[in-house]
């Protein structure tokens, strides 16, 4: 993780979008420097319509991947810790 926010600093510091493609954390979103990194925190919080926004793909298809994570998270979670 330190090297991600190597990163985030040296596009920050040089006010430039990232031209490291092969990143994970890259995206296709010059106003957030192509940085799902930088963008979480620019702007914090953000709606499925802004994360579908950054990663070109549908609302529809980002509602279906939170539905699947949601659904994987809480068959390892025992549901009762939750609720404390």
């Amino acid at each position: 993780m330190s090297g991600d926010l190597d990163c985030v600093s040296a596009c920050k510091q040089q006010n430039k979008s990232c031209r490291n493609t092969k990143c994970r954390h890259w995206i296709k979103y010059k106003e957030d420097f192509n940085c799902t990194l930088i963008a979480i925190d620019k702007h914090g919080k953000m709606s499925l319509r802004e994360v579908a926004d950054r990663i070109g793909v549908s609302f529809v298809r980002i509602k279906q991947i939170q539905d699947k994570a949601v659904k994987k998270l809480l068959k390892s979670v025992d549901i009762s810790t939750l609720e404390d």
